[in-house]
């Protein structure tokens, strides 16, 4: 007998009536919606109280910004995972939310399906971004928006700032072989190199490096 995998915890943030609605009618189907709200107080409260797996959130909301949601939040519950979901595709909107802490930022022309695909996504703990977006978020983990740089990080090559993301998300290495299709030995010895470039002893050094930087 097969067990069903279990649903997605789902938290729902929007100052919109018909459009939060319309998203319940649309994933209530395919997640357990376990709440909602439509301001800053409110949502902090309700997903403090619920602790989904993921929270899907406007940026701009009655009584502030999503930003303050998840700073709050991230708080008390590092382990919720944010996915922002606005009309706004202004950089400075994208580029906010995401150092406060989302997982991904989409715009609300996503299809449901791409929606529903994408909160997979966002649990299982990989970044989602609308395309046109992944530039903006790509220049700010860089620092070229905000001009400030991370020397360290800088001598990283992408390859190994892709492999560290993933090791400091808890990844074992065969996990992070069959994600980034290399083999269990080429993630080896891009987490060797990390360490030696990051001057750190193991990977547990490494999350806590990682997560004092807001890279996972």
């Amino acid at each position: 007998m097969t067990t069903r995998p279990a649903s997605i915890r789902l938290y729902l943030v929007d100052d919109h009536h018909f459009f939060i609605a319309g998203l319940r009618a649309e994933l209530a189907g395919q997640f357990d919606i376990v709440g909602q709200a439509g301001d800053v107080d409110a949502a902090i409260e309700g997903i403090r109280a619920s602790v989904p797996d993921v929270v899907l959130l406007d940026v701009h909301l009655l009584g502030g910004t999503g930003s303050l949601v998840i700073e709050a939040v991230r708080r008390t519950h590092p382990e919720v995972r944010f996915l922002a979901l606005s009309v706004s595709d202004a950089p400075k909107d994208v580029i906010e939310v995401i150092k406060a802490g989302a997982s991904g930022y989409t715009t609300k022309t996503i299809s449901p399906a791409e929606l529903a695909a994408a909160i997979r996504k966002v649990r299982d703990g990989d970044a989602v971004f609308s395309p046109r977006l992944a530039g903006f978020v790509l220049d700010a983990f860089r620092g070229e928006l905000s001009g400030v740089v991370d020397p360290d990080l800088e001598q990283l090559t992408q390859r190994e700032q892709e492999v560290l993301r993933h090791i400091a998300r808890g990844y074992t290495y065969k996990e992070v072989a069959q994600r980034l299709f290399v083999s269990t030995r080429t993630v080896e010895s891009h987490v060797s190199a990390v360490l030696r470039k990051l001057r750190l002893a193991n990977r547990h050094q490494l999350a806590r490096w990682a997560a004092a930087r807001r890279l996972v």
